[in-house]
């Protein structure tokens, strides 16, 4: 049976990541799963709990410091061995129910990578327009720059044949993370489908840690990528 590989980056999310872990084992699909945690530092108590009892197929590995998304799903994607590989946050603001819709296209051989979109019409929660705005200009700048049409570049979601993933270097720490793997899967012409998710984001208040400056981030990188590799 071929095999999906889950990379869960976690930096304090000690009331949610046992809930997410659950939820993910749960979900039904025609693939064996991996989970590849990797607490970034947590400060929270986050690293005590994922030192508990898991399931056998979780495995967890632990950041001294706070290195970034980026460097937290490079640890995980080094150890993955999947045929296929799903990014999942631990903040439960993405519902792994979505992953057979996200998968669809990679399984039937239509796609190398597939988005999860946000705006494709998927029920989600009424929060920040500002929030929208950025998600929507930024991805705006990535279609423009990449020649694609695109509705959703910030998307935790995104899955992809694990060989295609692997011969791309990735190189940003941080939030940048997200915006980088897009220009790389852009400029790659890899065959990128979207599906509609749904999406229950927090406010700052419930735990939300991306802020201003991940658009900032979000932007150079872009820019950068468009010309180095």
């Amino acid at each position: 049976m071929r095999k999906l590989s889950v990379l869960v980056p976690v930096y304090n999310e000690h009331s949610t990541v046992l809930e997410l872990l659950s939820r993910v084992q749960k979900v039904s699909l025609p693939l064996e799963k991996e989970l590849l945690v990797v607490d970034d530092g947590s400060t929270d108590g986050t690293a005590e709990i994922l030192k508990g009892p898991l399931e056998p197929n979780v495995r967890v590995f632990f950041h001294e410091r706070n290195l970034g998304k980026g460097a937290a799903l490079r640890t995980a994607l080094k150890h993955a061995t999947g045929d296929f590989v799903l990014i999942q946050d631990a903040d439960l603001e993405y519902d792994p129910e979505d992953y057979a819709a996200l998968l669809q296209p990679l399984l039937d051989n239509k796609a190398d990578v597939s988005y999860g979109s946000r705006f494709l019409g998927g029920p989600h929660r009424v929060l920040l327009f500002w929030h929208y705005v950025a998600n929507r200009s930024l991805t705006l700048v990535a279609d423009i720059l990449y020649d694609v049409n695109l509705t959703d570049m910030g998307t935790c979601y995104k899955a992809f044949v694990a060989d295609k993933i692997r011969g791309i270097p990735l190189r940003c720490d941080r939030f940048g993370i997200e915006a980088e793997i897009t220009a790389k899967v852009c400029k790659r012409r890899l065959r990128i489908f979207e599906v509609p998710i749904s999406y229950s984001g927090r406010t700052y208040a419930e735990g939300k840690k991306i802020t201003w400056t991940a658009a900032l981030a979000y932007l150079w990188c872009l820019l950068k990528y468009r010309v180095l590799d």
